[in-house]
């Protein structure tokens, strides 16, 4: 009897663990989406000034409450696994011609140049210069996505290629990229400024390239003309505690620190 009583239980307590291993299971998706975090408009840090209110009026999005996709929108890590490695539905391809620039030491640096499609609204003539993050370049999704809306807003774009990312570009020089040299950004800045003594420009830096963009245009004034205004998107304003940061566990800030080790070190050896 004591047999039959113990057999008739083990189908409860198996439906008891299986349904705990669910609930775990839906806990992790829940708190790794962020499924309940509530949606809220940017956090806007500005001083009170005609063209902070200027860009509020004319950006209006700003102050918006921002509705992210549904189940995986909520989430930077999953967004930012699809965008990197599928890219938008239909990513767009832009035409732009590649320029070669022969640097002081032997370096080819190189950059791509797109022209508008359209008039810009102002009618003016205004070229984006623009620096993608480490280890990137003009052929990157993101990078083709900003350019193509750009174009379709009257802009001309000028993207640098970071010296060593582009693997069919080899390197001339013992060098690559670094994380605050400015010479090659400021070579394809001279040549836009040369080649369209007309043209105004509007700075634009992604991550890294933030660093490069507001570093150049702080080493002289010189490197201010004719700059309408500087974008800087995502930028890591101190290298030193940013290492300190990666090396933590949390928001799995290691993980995405050895991704991007792995891909430097992928560069080097590429060149070697």
């Amino acid at each position: 009897m004591s047999a039959i009583l113990e057999t008739s239980e083990l189908p409860a307590v198996f439906d008891g663990v299986k349904l705990a291993a669910v609930a775990a299971v839906l806990y992790v998706i829940v708190r790794c989406l962020n499924l309940k975090s509530p949606t809220a408009p940017p956090e806007l840090i500005y001083q009170d000034s005609a063209l902070a209110r200027f860009l509020l009026k004319s950006c209006p999005l700003l102050t918006k409450e921002y509705i992210p996709p549904l189940i995986w929108g909520k989430s930077g890590h999953i967004q930012t696994a699809l965008y990197g490695k599928m890219g938008r539905v239909r990513s767009p391809h832009p035409y732009g011609l590649r320029k070669y620039l022969t640097m002081p030491d032997g370096a080819t640096a190189t950059f791509d140049l797109f022209e508008p499609r359209s008039e810009h609204c102002t009618g003016d003539d205004v070229t984006m210069v623009i620096c993608p993050g480490i280890a990137n370049h003009s052929e990157k999704q993101y990078i083709r996505t900003f350019v193509d809306y750009a174009q379709k807003n009257g802009y001309r774009c000028a993207v640098l290629n970071h010296l060593g990312a582009l693997p069919n570009i080899e390197l001339t020089s013992p060098r690559m990229f670094t994380y605050g040299c400015t010479w090659e950004f400021g070579a394809m800045v001279n040549y836009i400024k040369k080649t369209y003594p007309q043209t105004q420009l509007v700075v634009v830096g992604f991550s890294l390239g933030g660093n490069i963009v507001c570093k150049y245009l702080g080493e002289s004034q010189a490197n201010q003309e004719r700059v309408l205004c500087c974008v800087s998107v995502c930028q890591g304003y101190s290298a030193l505690r940013a290492q300190e940061t990666f090396m933590q566990w949390d928001h799995c800030r290691r993980f995405y620190n050895f991704l991007m080790a792995d891909n430097m070190k992928k560069i080097i050896l590429s060149h070697r």
